[in-house]
């Protein structure tokens, strides 16, 4: 899957893509991540890339050529036949796994990194497809929010994880939370690992995990049953 992301900052979001299971993943070419500098799509002899939004108010405003000579020269002024440009916003809808799932089916994604107070609308209503918020709390951009997505769908595509039961089985994939887990050593402050979870039965230990389950659901997260 191709992860095309415009932004302001593309240090920031490269230190963070390239650790883990995600940084492996694009090193192996299961994933390709390119970062693209919207300041070199200025004109400004400053590269500058921001102004005051008519009207006045508080702040200065992404402008749209900048913008949009970013996306143009990664789409070639054409929308992806199986891709999508997102806008990573906090006027859209929040992420959920099931959106992430959605997602990850496509080809490509091209992530679009406002800041300062946003982005002119007229380019958010030419090459945006879908805003999306990764919850209803403001943040000084939209570069974390990209690194969110590209983990959260990333992690989806084929060959990421060692196994699909790595995703289908875990909190909110399955409809519940998942059923604690326990590591060596047996014992901790005087805490014992279940007896179940070492009796090699695996049929009690299923049986032990789902009721787990249901009990960590209802105890923590009720509105998933």
């Amino acid at each position: 899957m191709k992860f095309d992301i415009l932004t302001l900052f593309p240090d920031m979001v490269r230190a963070v893509l390239s650790e883990s299971i995600i940084g492996r993943a694009i090193s192996s070419g299961i994933l390709t991540v390119t970062v693209h500098n919207i300041r070199d799509y200025s004109e400004d002899k400053h590269r500058r890339v921001d102004d005051t939004p008519y009207g006045g108010g508080f702040g200065m405003l992404m402008a749209a050529p900048p913008v949009y000579r970013c996306w143009e020269a990664v789409t070639g002024g054409k929308k992806p036949a199986n891709g999508k440009t997102i806008y990573l916003s906090p006027q859209g809808k929040v992420l959920t796994q099931k959106k992430a799932e959605e997602l990850s089916w496509l080809d490509s994604l091209i992530l679009l990194c406002g800041h300062y107070e946003g982005i002119d609308d007229r380019v958010i209503e030419e090459v945006v497809d879908e805003e999306i918020s990764v919850g209803d709390f403001i943040l000084t951009g939209g570069e974390l929010p990209a690194c969110l997505l590209v983990d959260c769908v990333g992690r989806l595509v084929n060959g990421v994880l060692s196994d699909p039961e790595c995703h289908e089985i875990e909190s909110i994939s399955c409809g519940m939370l998942e059923y604690p887990q326990y590591t060596r050593p047996p014992v901790f402050h005087g805490k014992e690992v279940p007896d179940v979870l070492q009796s090699g039965n695996h049929a009690e230990i299923e049986r032990w995990r789902y009721l787990a389950a249901v009990e960590r659901t209802k105890k923590k997260r009720p509105d998933l049953l």
